[in-house]
């Protein structure tokens, strides 16, 4: 991937559905925990890969249903297409792989012989995937049968590299763990049994003082700052001035906020403004998370910083793109925020913009 310079320090490869994604998690918790651990700990060196069953349409659908991040490279329709980055460039050279020896006629005119399949929706027809729905009681007999035909006119299931690495690695494998926590929160567990890197979500941490980085670490520094913003107006911190100081401690005090509405304000006049919503969504729906922190150091002690910043309220999904300078000497153990720009991501701004701060 051309984000990083070098080989990736870790990469997660995760199904969605009921993995990544647990969808009996009305609050989304165990998500928002990894999007957190994440954002702050591995997306500058690592890659994190989605690889799921869903079409490109459902998977769209998905995203703005859940709190997801945005992965380096995603893998629907059942592995037969692979894209990259935000905008989703196809895999051109995977495409063509597929091709070999790919007859969608035959599939479709031998799945024809079973009237017990009945064609999933147009959107779930892809280029290389036909779908179906069956009884649950009827598959296991279809699939035997069906198989057994495909297998004959050339068209087959799992790769065979990939049935002989797991007869031959699955079973028995101290690198192969059933995670006990659910979804999402199963595969922090992972991370933590494997000692693959932090394995303690910044959502998890109640004092931030507690959780000092020993260098520069601005992914890190962000979420930190909008878990403590999204804890405010929970009223999930105690409505204490010495927390405001703190919070001023953390921006330069000539630091300037240009709002999303194009609106230049003071980054202390921002946290003076915090003093009045303190506790203004508790008992509602309100979660903040950030996506796609990037970051460049531009000075011996500056850093430039990028990322989605998204709110999740009883009013809505809302993202502005967000453009932040860190200095990373002007105050011991932390960075101060010296300039915070954002504009609005098209057609995500709220009704009424004034209840955003940062």
């Amino acid at each position: 991937m051309d984000r990083l310079n070098g080989s990736p320090h870790l990469m997660i490869v995760s199904d969605l559905d009921h993995t990544m994604v647990d969808h009996h998690d009305q609050e989304n918790l165990s998500l928002l925990r990894f999007n957190a651990l994440w954002e702050a700990s591995y997306r500058h060196n690592s890659l994190l890969v989605f690889s799921t069953g869903r079409s490109p349409t459902l998977y769209k659908q998905l995203r703005k249903e859940k709190p997801m991040l945005t992965p380096d490279i995603t893998i629907m329709s059942v592995g037969t297409e692979i894209t990259y980055g935000e905008s989703m460039v196809p895999d051109d050279g995977w495409e063509q792989f597929l091709n070999h020896k790919w007859d969608r006629n035959i599939v479709r005119e031998e799945t024809s012989k079973f009237p017990q399949l009945t064609l999933q929706s147009e959107t779930e027809q892809r280029p290389h995937k036909v779908s179906f729905y069956i009884q649950k009681d009827k598959a296991q007999e279809v699939i035997k049968v069906l198989s057994e035909r495909l297998e004959k006119r050339g068209v087959s299931n799992a790769q065979e590299e990939l049935l002989q690495w797991h007869a031959q690695n699955a079973k028995g494998n101290p690198n192969i763990i059933h995670a006990t926590e659910r979804c999402a929160a199963g595969i922090i567990q992972a991370i933590g049994h494997f000692k693959l890197g932090p394995s303690i979500p910044p959502r998890d941490v109640a004092d931030f003082s507690e959780c000092k980085q020993e260098n520069a670490n601005p992914g890190h520094e962000v979420v930190k700052f909008y878990l403590f913003y999204e804890r405010w107006r929970r009223a999930e911190v105690d409505n204490s001035q010495q927390y405001m100081q703190n919070m001023k401690a953390f921006c330069y005090a000539a630091g300037i906020l240009v709002h999303p509405s194009g609106v230049e304000r003071s980054l202390h006049d921002c946290i003076d403004a915090m003093t009045k919503i303190y506790g203004d969504k508790q008992g509602k729906q309100f979660r903040v998370w950030v996506d796609r922190v990037s970051s460049a150091q531009i000075g011996s002690d500056a850093w430039m910083v990028k990322f989605d910043k998204w709110e999740l309220s009883d009013e809505g999904r809302h993202c502005c793109l967000t453009t932040l300078l860190l200095n990373t000497k002007a105050r011991e153990g932390g960075c101060v925020w010296v300039h915070l720009h954002q504009t609005w991501l098209a057609g995500s701004g709220p009704k009424d913009q004034t209840t955003w701060l940062f």
